[in-house]
């Protein structure tokens, strides 16, 4: 076809004067080589770069991983109920199945990512794929609120598992149009169809064998689903391992299939993974403010009989709940700043750490849980305390999280961090500070709430608040340290350079 093609522009371009003397209405080509280049101008404009989808499918995405908190957060507890008998119904129900839902959501955005650094253009049509697949996944927060009112109801999860099935599908469907047209694709990345397509269709595969399980054990069915989130890296190690015990050398993988890999130090798109984080981040820190708007309101009648019609008086019966939510909202955005302050240092983000930053996050999106635990139950109650304890686990896990990134980066050596970090230097001990930071509040602030005779919300929510002020006195604090280190220093090697060699030199020029 293209040497038909051609032929067919030679014999325009070089046919006889009479001809084009006779079509005076024909406008004639200078070249061949300018009429090739009319032709891939017009291909090209046929097609738009990714760049904008790639934001609008991470925006979506980070907003329905997010929003599967509500139904956890919004769990009712009677106030003449003891917390420690539901915990089995919030936490080993509601809870796992919404870290589940999360992670398995945070895989679709995974394969997502990874499936449009080997797609770099798009069109109309592959477009619309997108926004199916962005459809089917905007559905799933619908089937896990099935999943966490109805638990022994087979329905929900078999929804469950055909939305993860109709993802997986949808994305297959836009590799195999990607691939028919190769003007779509990153150059380097035009002979690996088949590898990119069995990594893809796994998860709907082990979703289907979860919704076969379903119909004899459902417990063995959310261990399946748990088992697809890992069957990847799960897999990788037993084969690294295997070929350690019998000597095998591990072939770099070619740069395709690095991508599809999972090896630990596979590479990931910075900028992708810092978008769709902020967008988790920013969702969580609006949630905090729905339940303020939805709450603390008090209706008409209410403020005419209750509080003789003055408005200041209703609100300050409201002010513990202010407090819970600017401690929140400080929490959310301090481990924002946090983490900003760690992807300023980490050029280039691997696999494991996107694991890492997953789990973080969806304990990240668990903090609109710790706000309704903490601001609801009665003070000085033993509910009350039980629900701080479960609110310090949340955030020291975030914290925790954050802290294993930054130690993954500097195992990973200097390839990972900025070249101007090094290890004692200024910005690592200060770095390392930050991100104990949390984590130490959030111990403290557990032992804190577990003596009697105080009220634990109000102290939790203090910490929310304290710990901003804490994180610029550690600042000032980290860098006084270094500089008293430095100064010590010089103190100790200034006598050392100063003082006679106790031998004579000799044969000195």
């Amino acid at each position: 076809m293209a040497g038909s093609e051609d032929a067919e522009r030679a014999r325009y371009h070089h046919g006889g004067d009479e001809e084009r003397e006779g079509d005076p209405g024909r406008r004639p080509a200078s070249s061949l080589s300018e009429s090739e280049a009319l032709l891939d101008k017009d291909e090209h404009s046929s097609t738009q770069s990714s760049h904008r989808l790639l934001a609008y499918s991470d925006a979506l995405i980070s907003i329905i991983a997010t929003v599967m908190i509500l139904p956890v957060a919004h769990t009712k507890l009677e106030d003449d109920e003891e917390l420690h008998h539901n915990l089995e119904l919030l936490l080993t129900t509601k809870i796992a199945v919404y870290l589940m839902s999360f992670l398995l959501v945070s895989m679709a955005w995974s394969a997502h990512t990874r499936l449009f650094e080997v797609i770099t253009r798009v069109d109309d049509c592959l477009s619309l794929l997108n926004l199916a697949c962005m459809m089917l996944i905007t559905f799933l927060p619908y089937t896990f609120s099935l999943i966490a009112a109805f638990p022994d109801n087979i329905l929900g999860l078999n929804l469950f598992c055909a939305c993860v099935m109709m993802i997986g599908l949808m994305q297959a469907a836009v590799v195999l149009y990607g691939f028919s047209h190769p003007r779509f694709l990153n150059e380097t990345h035009t002979l690996h169809k088949r590898h990119i397509l069995k990594v893809i269709l796994r998860v709907p595969l082990l979703c289907l064998i979860a919704a076969s399980v379903s119909f004899v054990c459902i417990p063995l069915s959310f261990v399946t689903l748990v088992f697809a989130v890992f069957l990847p890296y799960i897999s990788q190690s037993l084969k690294r391992c295997y070929r350690k015990l019998i000597g095998m050398q591990t072939a770099p993988p070619t740069d395709a299939v690095g991508h599809y890999s999972y090896h630990p130090w596979e590479p990931l798109s910075k900028e992708r993974l810092e978008g769709f984080t902020d967008g988790v981040y920013a969702i969580v820190a609006t949630l905090l403010i729905l339940d303020i708007c939805e709450d603390n309101i008090p209706e008409p009648s209410e403020l005419k009989d209750r509080f003789n019609g003055s408005l200041t008086v209703a609100l300050q019966e409201y002010g513990p709940n202010f407090l819970a939510y600017f401690g929140s909202f400080a929490t959310v955005g301090l481990l924002w700043c946090v983490h900003h302050s760690l992807f300023l240092h980490v050029v280039r983000p691997t696999r494991t750490m996107g694991l890492l930053n997953t789990f973080s996050l969806a304990f990240v999106g668990g903090l609109p849980l710790c706000y309704q635990l903490t601001h609801e139950l009665p003070q000085s109650s033993l509910n009350e305390r039980e629900a701080v304890q479960i609110s310090c686990v949340i955030l020291f896990l975030a914290g925790f999280f954050q802290l294993a990134i930054w130690v993954v980066a500097l195992a990973a050596g200097g390839g990972a961090l900025h070249p101007y970090v090094h290890y004692r230097g200024r910005n690592h001990a200060f770095m390392l500070a930050k991100l104990a930071l949390y984590p130490c509040a959030a111990l403290g602030t557990f032992c804190l709430a577990s003596a009697p005779g105080r009220s634990s919300a109000f102290v939790f929510h203090l910490m929310g608040v304290t710990v901003p002020l804490a994180f610029l006195v550690l600042r000032y604090a980290v860098q006084a340290w270094l500089a008293l280190l430095r100064l010590l220093r010089s103190k100790w090697e200034g006598p050392l350079r100063e003082s006679p060699t106790p031998y004579p030199v000799t044969g000195a020029t």
